[in-house]
């Protein structure tokens, strides 16, 4: 006779769990305080800052996993470069790290993705991956007040069969944290409301302090944080180094906290 270890639980069971419980969160989520397009450091960071103060707060990812390069690193090696003051961060998630030379440090990226998700998740984020941003939901002033998303897979479906309609998300902020796509913003200048130069050469000096410097609300209800901010403005590319990605998405959720603060008067 075989030892029976688990409960008598059937697939009719685990699919009926899966169902409803992706459809409350989904349901739930429809109207957020926060909803953050991409799942890389700056937008996780964004995440984990928002939430741990009370913000309803959604990451929109387009991949079927989370921390975009944050993962591998540089050149599909696996270890991660922050330059001072980077580090400060790995600290407060608890990520150990080496000292490389003074000022550039160096850890294990899955190591240090694998914390930020986790300490985005603890502090209450909701995410949904395989969901590609589709278009912005434009209010009164032209402000931006949510996103129109789709199943990524449909985007790769051929043409003539993908007629599947997006649906909609509303929020009081949305956050392109896309990298040098700029999705949401490329929305916006799509409909003439802004203009994009395109990122420029790779200057890892200049471009993590610019990053950080020009993350912030570049129109009404949109932030934009990390590699996106180099897009909008033509600021230098960073390269395989991810201490303005982290520093970035914590100015990003400071900005937004000021935001909300304002609104809710």
């Amino acid at each position: 006779m075989e030892k029976k270890i688990f409960s008598d639980v059937g697939e009719k069971e685990v699919t009926r769990a899966i169902v409803e419980g992706f459809a409350k969160t989904f349901n739930e989520y429809v109207e957020s305080d926060v909803i953050i397009i991409g799942g890389g450091p700056s937008g996780l960071m964004a995440g984990r800052e928002l939430a741990s103060s009370g913000f309803k707060t959604l990451i929109v990812e387009r991949n079927n996993y989370l921390g975009g390069g944050f993962w591998i690193g540089g050149y599909l090696m696996n270890k991660v470069t922050v330059r001072a003051p980077g580090q400060e961060v790995l600290d407060e998630l608890g990520v150990p790290y080496e000292e490389v030379i003074e000022g550039l440090y160096m850890t294990d990226g899955p190591h240090a993705c694998s914390r930020l998700i986790a300490s985005a998740c603890d502090a209450g984020v909701k995410i949904i991956n395989m969901t590609k941003f589709d278009d912005i939901v434009i209010r009164e002033g032209n402000r931006v007040s949510g996103v129109v998303i789709n199943w990524t897979p449909v985007s790769a479906l051929p043409r003539e069969i993908t007629c599947v309609d997006p649906v909609a998300l509303e929020s009081k902020m949305v956050v392109d944290a896309t990298g040098h796509d700029a999705s949401v913003v490329s929305k916006l200048e799509e409909r003439g409301l802004i203009k994009t130069k395109g990122y420029g050469a790779m200057w890892v000096e200049k471009s993590e302090d610019l990053v950080v410097e020009y993350t912030g609300e570049v129109h009404p209800g949109l932030v934009v944080m990390g590699m996106a901010v180099s897009t909008l403005y033509g600021l230098p590319r960073m390269g395989p180094t991810f201490g303005a990605m982290l520093l970035s998405g914590k100015k990003g959720a400071e900005v937004i906290k000021e935001k909300m603060a304002v609104v809710s008067k």
